[in-house]
């Protein structure tokens, strides 16, 4: 099978890429990786320039989406046509050995809301899970497919992984996960996923997140809480009902800590069920932040969630309050197997 060689502009780091295979993919096996969150062609995060060369579909869709600016294009979702140069947002050099497949056994289930497990996972005896906060695992299901979740735990609690699994009627993974019960076994696979705090920064940062999302965020919250790191820090949380928001009680613990931390639930449905805070925003996600900020530029904004829900934040962020593009990023969920599933 033939190959082409894709180099990194303004570097001497370069790799081989398969013929059909995905730049993506092919970064990734070399041990290099660009931003990226579904590797669906949905979220954008993997958005770059083609700088020499050029390159077609990887056979899975259109190469560039609505979150592309005219010169760039989805590194997921192309391959090479000839050699390449590129330029990605950004990149860094990682183990691909780090990633690691465990048999991981059902240690607590707990329903959260009507529609939410708490599902915690322990590994076997002796063995740990290296993962930075933010990222993502894979469930492998009988059929070979696989469906993903955020760690919601800490990287500290190594032992262990939690995901906030929302159910999904119909789905593979999630309309059977309230039945799953202590001990039984799930192979799992981590990490994957590159929405991780920019450790070098010090600005104030914005987290929205909307339902289930907010598992990656409740991670990087409590790494910084484990870290000491204080920055000043607002957090969205959306869902359709107020019983949506189902841990408060995280929220108040991060809050007393840090005395400063903004926290707004948005609900879009108030008073349709659950008891609603009086201080709870009516709305979405996108209209909390447009009401909270004037401007956010010189923030950093970390959105998680639905694709609708991440378009309308970075539209309101980008376009209505002056957010540089660097400074959005995004995971999103997006249904089904390959993908960042529906949490």
């Amino acid at each position: 099978m033939s190959s082409h060689r894709i180099a990194i502009a303004k570097s001497d780091v370069g790799f081989e890429c398969a013929e059909g295979e995905s730049v993506l993919d092919a970064a990734a096996r070399a041990g290099i990786e660009l931003p990226y969150s579904c590797r669906k062609g949905v979220c954008g995060n993997c958005a770059g320039v083609v700088t020499q060369g050029e390159v077609g579909s990887a056979g899975q869709g259109p190469i560039a989406n609505e979150t592309c600016l005219p010169d760039q294009v989805l590194f997921c979702m192309c391959a090479p046509r000839t050699d390449l140069e590129i330029a990605p947002l950004s990149w860094r050099r990682i183990d691909p050995s780090a990633r690691k497949r465990f048999t991981a056994k059902v240690f607590r289930n707990q329903l959260a809301a009507d529609d939410v497990s708490v599902l915690q996972l322990r590994l076997p005896a002796g063995q740990r899970a290296k993962f930075s906060a933010g990222q993502y695992l894979q469930v492998a299901l009988p059929d070979g497919s696989t469906r993903c979740y955020s760690m919601a735990n800490p990287p500290h609690e190594s032992d262990s992984v939690t995901l906030h699994v929302r159910h999904v009627q119909g789905g593979a993974f999630s309309s059977r996960v309230a039945q799953l019960a202590p001990g039984d076994l799930l192979e799992i696979e981590l990490p994957f996923g590159a929405f991780s705090l920019k450790e070098a920064e010090a600005r104030p940062v914005v987290f929205v997140a909307g339902g289930t999302g907010f598992a990656p965020v409740k991670s990087i919250l409590d790494d910084m809480l484990k870290r000491r790191i204080d920055r000043p820090v607002t957090l969205i949380w959306g869902a359709r009902q107020a019983d949506g928001i189902y841990l408060r009680a995280a929220v108040a613990r991060w809050q007393k800590q840090w005395p400063q931390m903004r926290f707004i639930a948005a609900i879009a449905d108030p008073g349709d069920r659950g008891a609603a805070s009086g201080e709870d925003f009516a709305g979405r996600p996108d209209q909390a932040l447009l009401a909270a900020f004037e401007n956010l530029r010189g923030h950093e904004l970390y959105c998680c969630g639905s694709p609708a829900m991440v378009h309308a934040v970075r539209e309101a962020a980008m376009q209505h309050r002056g957010l540089d593009a660097a400074d959005f990023h995004s995971d999103v969920f997006v249904e089904g197997p390959a993908a960042h599933a529906v949490q």
